[in-house]
């Protein structure tokens, strides 16, 4: 702070500068980062990006039971939820140090 309990905003500008690549070069880690998530002890796998876009579902044959879709369906939302569990925690890691704790919408 400069006399006067004035801030420098040349320093902040700056500061936001930097914290804003910062966030940006976090951002492009995400979205080239890949996450899998698997259910069923690998009957089911889903790929996602640090960004949150699902890229695949892979289903084993197995796992395919025409008498019992119920399981197959918890099985996929299973492999969402840690697949998604994955990319917030990867998130977090990227974001966290680049926007100071502050946290973001979407991260």
């Amino acid at each position: 702070m400069r006399p006067g309990g004035q801030p420098n905003m040349q320093q902040i500008m700056k500061q936001a500068q930097k914290m804003q690549e910062q966030v940006a070069r976090a951002q492009a880690e995400l979205a080239e980062a890949e996450l899998t998530g698997t259910a069923g002890g690998g009957l089911v796998t889903v790929v996602i990006t640090g960004l949150g876009e699902f890229k695949s579902v892979k289903i084993d044959p197995k796992a395919v039971d025409a008498d019992d879709v119920e399981t197959l369906e918890d099985l996929v939302l299973a492999a969402i939820h840690n697949a998604a569990e994955a990319q917030r925690e990867l998130a977090e890691q990227k974001m966290g140090p680049a926007t100071g704790g502050f946290s973001l919408p979407g991260f």
